[in-house]
């Protein structure tokens, strides 16, 4: 299950009303020791997996640009809007990275904890990565319908 969050839904709104967007956004890997949800702030109510095997804690940072977000699509057939996130991997070094429930999209507040949460996808299951291997997360897409 993919969603945005309440706070991501505003700050998408504030832009109509001239509030700029952060100048990138992170993704960061977490545990399924909290199952984020549209309730959900900021990244100090989430746990992100260990840094000491490949993964920077907060994430990997994505520019607010075709780059980042690498494909728009307009449904009028299903009423909706989506946009793909770039594909995101990380490398397992001098252990097992992970193991990774959710992925969450946040703004780029230079407070990691108080990142907030716009968006939150879940992989389906742990994931993980051994030393040496990549974990990717891949078609990860923002949907927006009524």
């Amino acid at each position: 299950m993919a969603g945005f969050t309440n706070k991501g839904k505003y700050r998408l709104l504030e832009t109509l009303r001239g509030v700029s967007l952060p100048s990138s956004m992170y993704v960061a890997l977490c545990t399924s020791a909290t199952a984020p949800d549209a309730d959900f702030e900021t990244l100090s109510q989430v746990t992100q997996i260990g840094t000491s095997t490949g993964y920077t804690s907060g994430g990997l940072a994505v520019a607010i640009s075709t780059a980042g977000f690498t494909a728009i699509v307009e449904d009028d057939t299903n009423d909706d809007s989506e946009l793909t996130i770039k594909d995101l991997v990380w490398t397992a070094s001098g252990g097992t990275l992970g193991a990774a429930r959710y992925a969450v999209l946040t703004d780029d507040n230079a407070t990691e904890a108080d990142r907030e949460i716009w968006a939150y996808y879940d992989l389906g299951s742990d994931q993980s990565a051994s030393s040496g291997q990549t974990l990717t997360l891949s078609g990860f897409i923002l949907k927006l319908a009524e």
